[in-house]
Order: C-alpha cells, then sequence, then structure tokens
C-alpha cells in the first residue's frame, strides 16, 4: 500500500461507526409533500430524487473514487418507511459493547421530534406484523424463524456487466421507448406500467445528477487546492464524475467509480440490509485493465491503486442496525457485499484473467470486514490460481471463501435458468446463488429445523412458551419405532413451512404495493421490458429462498434417538424426554453416553449421514417448488450467518447431549467439536447432501496453521477444495 492507500484504510478502519438521520429526515419530508398524491412508484422515484439532489456530498482528502452512504466515512443511514427504531433500540445500539454504533445527541433529536411522530404506526414493518396471523406471531415468539424482509429491503441481486457496458442515458432510452410503444386501449395495465417507467426514468437522471453534484465538488476543491498534483486528482475526478454513470466507463477508474454511483444508489434507495456487489469483477474489468494498459492511461500499479480504494469505500458503509430479535441475533458491520473472482465465461471456459490475480493481491493486502470477497472454482479453472488463493486463505481470516462454480451453474440450470444466464451468475451475501443482473433472489428468513423437532417430541406444544403451535401428532411414549417418530416429525415440518410461507406472500404483495424499488429495477433484466418493479416479479428470474438451520443438530438428535432410544433401547422415550425437560441435571452419565456413543454427522457415518439426507429431504420436499406471488418459486438453503446462535437459545436440551440454549450446529457443518475424524470425514458427511437441489449451502473449517504451512500445505488444501467440489459441495471457508 502507498500513503494514500494506507491513511485512507487507517480512517476507515479507526473512525466508529455511527448513524445519521439524514436519510430518514430527507425521506420524511418527500413523503410528507408527495404521500397520498402519487403512485407507489412514482412516490419512490421522488422521494429518490429529493436524496439524489440533497444528501451531503462528501470527498475526503486523498480519495480517488468518490461517494458515501452517509455524510460522512461510517456513517450509516435509517430506513423508517420500512422499519422505524425506538428511542430503547438507540439506546441499545449506542452502548452496547459489541457492534455498536454511536448516537449523537442531535441525531437522537431528530429522530425523537421529526421521524418517530411520522413513521411510528406507519412503517411497513409495524403493518406487516398487524397483518400477520395469530399463528405466525407465535411462531415468530417462539423462534421457529426470523423475520427479514420484515425490517429490510428484499435481496439478494447483483450487478452484471450492463452497468459496464451502457450508461443511465442509454438505459432511459430504453425506458423511453418502452413508454411510447404503451397502448392503454389494448393493455389494461397500461396506467401501472407508466407509472412505473416514469418512475424508473426519475430516478436515471437522479442518479446522474448526484454524480454531477460530485463533479461540482470535485471542481470546487480543484479550485481551492495549491498542490498541483492534488489539483489534477480532482480535476480527473470531476471530468470522470461528468462522464458517468451517465455514459458508458472507458477506463478502470470510470468502471469503478460508475458501479460505486450505482452500489450507493440502490442501498440509498431501500436495501437496509444489502448484498448488491459488482459480481464478477475481474470479468468486467478485464476489457478497461488492458485497454488502459495499451493506452497507457495507467500502470498496473496505478490500477491496483484503484482497488485498493475501491475497497475502502465498501468498509466505509458499515450495515444499518437492524430491531428487535433481529438487532440481538445477527449483529454485524458487514452488508454481505460479496465479490466473485474467477470462475466460468458466459461460454463456458475458464474465466480467471490477469485481473483475477490482482484481486486476490488486493484482497490479501487489505484485509478489511467489507467486502467480502470469493473465488468461484470451476473444473476449467488453473490449479495454480486455487493455490493462489489458498496462499492468502492459509492466513486465517477468512478470506476469500471458495464456492464451486460447476456445481452454482448445475443449481441454477435446476431452476429453470438459461445456461448463459447461469455462468454468468454466481454467488452473494454469504452463500446464496443466482443469476446476475437477472434475478432478484430474496431471502426470506431463517427456519429452525431443531425446533421442530422439539414440538414433534412435545406433542405439538412448545415446552418454553407453553403454546400449542405444531400439530397434535401423538405422544412420543407411544411411538412404536423410529419411523412412527420421524414421520410426525415430517407433519410437523410441512406445517411450519405452510405457516411461514403464508406470511411471506402477504410481505411479498406489501412490497409490490407499497414499496416498488424503481432505480434498482432499471439495472435488473427484464424490468423494463415488462414495465414492472423488481418487487413485484419484474425481474427474468424470481426465487425466494427459506434458510434452513441447525442440521448437524437435528441428524444428530434423531440419530441418537434412533440408536439409543430404538435400537439398543438404552433409555426409554419417557427417560429421554425427562433429562432434556431437566436439561440433563442428575444424569451426566446419560448426557455423556449420548455425547460420545453417538453416531455422528461429519464422520463419514452412513447411520447419521443417511439420517441428515432424510431430514433434507423433508425440509426441501416441503418448500422446492410452491410458488411465491411474482411468478417464481420457494427454494432452500442452508446457511443461519449468526442465527444458529439465537436458534439454540429458544431449545431445550437435545438427544444427542446439547445443554439447553446452547448455539445450534451452523451451516451444514457438523456440531461443533464432533468433527473427530479429520476434515475429510466431515467434505464425505456434506457431499451426501444433494446441495444441486439447494441455492446455497455454507460449510465451515478450522486448521491449525501447521497444517497448512509450505508448498505442501498449499496442495492438500487445494486437494481438499477439489475432492470436495468433485462430491457437488457448494461451499467451504477456512
Amino acid at each position: 500500500m502507498d500513503e494514500r492507500v494506507q491513511t485512507l484504510r487507517s480512517q476507515s478502519l479507526t473512525t466508529p461507526p455511527a448513524m445519521s438521520m439524514e436519510r430518514a429526515e430527507l425521506v420524511t419530508e418527500a413523503y410528507k409533500r408527495y404521500a397520498g398524491r402519487m403512485s407507489p412508484p412514482m412516490l419512490r422515484a421522488l422521494t429518490f430524487r429529493h436524496l439524489m439532489e440533497t444528501k451531503q456530498v462528501v470527498i475526503q482528502p486523498g480519495e480517488l473514487i468518490v461517494g458515501e452512504r452517509g455524510p460522512g466515512l461510517q456513517q450509516t443511514p435509517t430506513y423508517p418507511e420500512l422499519c422505524c427504531h425506538t428511542l430503547d433500540d438507540l439506546s441499545i445500539i449506542d452502548e452496547r459493547p459489541k457492534i455498536s454504533f454511536r448516537v449523537a445527541p442531535e441525531a437522537r433529536r431528530v429522530h425523537q421530534e421529526k421521524i418517530m411522530p411520522f413513521w411510528e404506526g406507519r412503517a411497513l414493518r409495524d403493518r406487516m406484523f398487524a397483518a400477520m396471523s395469530p399463528a405466525w406471531r407465535d411462531c415468530y415468539d417462539a423462534g421457529i424463524f426470523t423475520e427479514f424482509m420484515e425490517q429490510r429491503a428484499p435481496g439478494h441481486t447483483v450487478a452484471d456487466g450492463k452497468i459496464y457496458r451502457r450508461g443511465f442515458r442509454s438505459l432511459q432510452e430504453d425506458i423511453r421507448e418502452r413508454l411510447a410503444a404503451l397502448d392503454p386501449a389494448e393493455d389494461m395495465d397500461a396506467y401501472d406500467k407508466r407509472e412505473q417507467l416514469q418512475a424508473m426514468d426519475i430516478c436515471c437522471s437522479a442518479i446522474i445528477r448526484y454524480a454531477e453534484r460530485h463533479a461540482e465538488e470535485a471542481e470546487r476543491l480543484a479550485r481551492e487546492e495549491s498542490d498541483p498534483v492534488r489539483r489534477a486528482e480532482l480535476e480527473q475526478m470531476a471530468a470522470v464524475s461528468r462522464r458517468v454513470p451517465a455514459e458508458a466507463p472507458r477506463s478502470v477508474w470510470e468502471a469503478l467509480q460508475a458501479y460505486w454511483y450505482v452500489h450507493l444508489g440502490v442501498i440509498t434507495e431501500l436495501n437496509t440490509w444489502d448484498s448488491f456487489n459488482p459480481g464478477r469483477l475481474d470479468q468486467h474489468l478485464y476489457p478497461f485493465y488492458k485497454a488502459d494498459l495499451a493506452a497507457g492511461r495507467a500502470t498496473e500499479e496505478q490500477i491496483k491503486e484503484l482497488l485498493q480504494l475501491f475497497w475502502i469505500k465498501f468498509n466505509n458503509q458499515p450495515a444499518p442496525p437492524k430491531v428487535g430479535v433481529t438487532m440481538a441475533e445477527s449483529g454485524t458491520y458487514t452488508d454481505f457485499a460479496n465479490i466473485n473472482v474467477g470462475g466460468l465465461r458466459s461460454d463456458g471456459t475458464d474465466g480467471v484473467n490477469d485481473v483475477s490475480y490482482l484481486l486476490l493481491d488486493v484482497i490479501d493486502e487489505m484485509r478489511l470486514l467489507q467486502p467480502s470477497s470469493n473465488i468461484q472454482v470451476s473444473r476449467e479453472n488453473p490449479d495454480g490460481f486455487i493455490q493462489y488463493a489458498c496462499r492468502v486463505i492459509r492466513k486465517g481470516w477468512g478470506q476469500p471463501s471458495v464456492f464451486n462454480a460447476d456445481a452454482v451453474v448445475a443449481e441454477l440450470l435446476r431452476q429453470g435458468k438459461d445456461i448463459v444466464d447461469a455462468r454468468c451468475g454466481g454467488t452473494s451475501g454469504c452463500v446464496e446463488t443466482g443469476a446476475f443482473g437477472k434475478e432478484a433472489y430474496i431471502l426470506t428468513g431463517y427456519f429452525n429445523l431443531v425446533k421442530i423437532l422439539e414440538i414433534t417430541l412435545h406433542n405439538g406444544v412448545d415446552p418454553r412458551t407453553g403454546k400449542s403451535i405444531g400439530l397434535a401428532t401423538g405422544d412420543p411414549i407411544e411411538f412404536g419405532d423410529f419411523d412412527a417418530l420421524f414421520s410426525a416429525f415430517s407433519r410437523q415440518i410441512r406445517h411450519f413451512i405452510d405457516i411461514k410461507i403464508q406470511g411471506s406472500n402477504v410481505i411479498e404483495r406489501m412490497y409490490a404495493r407499497e414499496m416498488p424499488c424503481p432505480f434498482l429495477s432499471t439495472v435488473i433484466d427484464d424490468c423494463i421490458v415488462q414495465a414492472k418493479d423488481y418487487n413485484a416479479g419484474g425481474a427474468r428470474y424470481n426465487t425466494n429462498y427459506i434458510q434452513g438451520v441447525g442440521i448437524g443438530t437435528l441428524t444428530d438428535s434423531l440419530s441418537a434417538m434412533k440408536k439409543h432410544v430404538f435400537e439398543e433401547q438404552a433409555v426409554s422415550m419417557a427417560e429421554l424426554l425427562q433429562v432434556l425437560d431437566t436439561d440433563f441435571v442428575e444424569n451426566e452419565p446419560l448426557r455423556q453416553r449420548l455425547l460420545n456413543r453417538t453416531p455422528r454427522y461429519g464422520s463419514d457415518d452412513d447411520f447419521a449421514d443417511e439420517l441428515m439426507q432424510r431430514a433434507f429431504s423433508v425440509f426441501f420436499e416441503a418448500v422446492d417448488g410452491r410458488p411465491n406471488t411474482k411468478g417464481g418459486v420457494y427454494r432452500i438453503n442452508m446457511l443461519p450467518t449468526t442465527c444458529h446462535v439465537y436458534f439454540g437459545s429458544v431449545i431445550g436440551a437435545t438427544a444427542e447431549g446439547r445443554r439447553r440454549g446452547m448455539p445450534l450446529s451452523e451451516g451444514i457443518s457438523p456440531v461443533q467439536g464432533q468433527d473427530r475424524f479429520g476434515p475429510t470425514a466431515v467434505i464425505k458427511s456434506a457431499g451426501k447432501m444433494d446441495q444441486v437441489k439447494t441455492g446455497g449451502t455454507l460449510l465451515n473449517q478450522k486448521f491449525s496453521p501447521a497444517v497448512l504451512e509450505g508448498d505442501g500445505g498449499l496442495k492438500r488444501l487445494t486437494h481438499l477444495i477439489r475432492s470436495y467440489f468433485a462430491m457437488d459441495g457448494h461451499h467451504i471457508q477456512f
């Protein structure tokens, strides 16, 4: 890193995150001016224009890429139209020891006097909870599932190459051609389409104006700058912002700045926990990289510096704090913008290029929380690329993660995507698969698989709340064999999935009617062609995901009951239920037996792994292919973020020896501490899951550093990755 990068990186790392009320004030002003007088798309577009024309423009000393989410670095906005924080929320956010945000007295005053009076009871989350059925509320309170869209905009979605090939004036031409083609006499939806298209047109002009305002500020600073080198930089920054994103970029600098304006537009418009990212950044930048070097516009070191500054821009944007349970169970500063490197080109050939290696160097050197990064590994990619990435991975700070590009394509093809769209897709957020630039793939919330088993063992009653929220599937003491227990569990899964989907469909329609995102819609195919919003089914593909949590704990608990209760009859079901209800108090010998003599998932033990496959199939069949309200369907993911900790806190002791309140297993990883037969046994167990039926699975592994030392360590890690991916594993991270 040169001095500029070191200084800006240090500022990004040492500036305390803070909450800004700037966006909330501007949104409230716009709603007071326009709400009730405009259609929802026009209301949202005029609100976006007010934000882009009014929010503070900031250019930090030394920057080359400009634009911040808030009025300064590490300042995060709030989204009161989605969920309005209480004053207690602000106190918790300000005072908690981890993942805190400073809430200045002035920010608290503005929120109390201007934001809360307008938005309390009016925010979308308030109205969503009021619209939910009593059964949904009981399940939410019990910890069967968490909210997701209830307090954040729908995601995930990722940018594709169009924003590097086209400017927003070109997109406006498409919008205006589509407007001109509307025929109100023949098309009964022509009015709604016109409102949506006009809203998108307004948003295009607004993002262009936002860039122009940065150009004007750079020009002002240049006039006042005494250092000729910095003056020239400011003048060039102004020229870049005069060009992009209005027109297509021509250089790496313009391409990065164009993307960054789009990114800020997306996360300013609506997203409160964003996964939006530039997708296959190495492939998008490669033509600009070659052209810059050939024309002498930039050296490789200058391009690398721009990429380092680009990384800093992501890290300057802490994710807005949540509310309620989600604030506790998913506390993080990261927005999960996950940049893809490597993988396949659209024709199915090796997608690795010189920029891929340059990005790996940047990832290694910057070591920032944001952006997240991953390598997409295909059979077409050289081992040298994986080993280059493994040199970064073995330093132990968690990046880049590793994805199976061939499995990702297979997952998307199974879902009905076009082959080119599948190859040009990838992963975002944690591990979620999607067709970049063409799909709204929506996470609808985490689903507590282990809690369903607990309720099954109590004949439909949640032992924590005492409420009867499940089906009366029978007293488990009366189950004559394991299949009877598993059949009851399967019925409960379908029952709770029904409740979850019914609620999610209501929420989805509320977003479609009341919270369109016309700016995001301009950069996602086929929203312009259909004249339909991203939140209303305008994207080419529309997929909803339910994220299953705790498959390792669930499998081991089923394994313990099958072995010790039904096969060996070492303990009766009545005795087991009694010790679980008392958290193994006064029966530690039984707990140790369950802990140490149960066949475990992650051990390449078919006894346990076949139960994992059965449980996975029940969850998959309960969800996969169910219709959503946007013309797409529901699919499953297997990931928790940090929700396995919260889900564990609402569950009593479990049959494999876990104590009350302890975390569940995370992702598709084994139960913590139970991977006793090495990493190869883990991947062989995980590889028995039909992961192509998912839209993403998450597998974490940890190593002692000595295991990965030297060239031998790199080769072993590379072989482990290749072996797991040969079994169609989706993701692995170290």
